[in-house]
């Protein structure tokens, strides 16, 4: 299954949603987070070491990326 990531306008927004429903796509609205996920992101934070960080756009150059 693909996944897409779109980005409305607030304007627009209520006019999106219409549309979508109209097709008869599916959307998930409201995605809950479980609160054991939160718990290990929590976990992580408090244990992370802020001399191991490094800014994204340096990690980034790092990845070798798919053609």
């Amino acid at each position: 299954m693909k996944e897409v990531t779109l980005k409305i306008p607030d304007k627009k927004f209520r006019f999106f949603m219409e549309l979508v429903k109209q097709l008869g796509i599916e959307v998930a609205e409201d995605m809950e987070i479980p609160e054991e996920h939160k718990a290990i992101v929590r976990e992580r934070i408090k244990n992370a070491n802020p001399e191991d960080m490094i800014p994204w756009e340096e990690a980034r150059k790092q990845f070798k990326f798919k053609k």
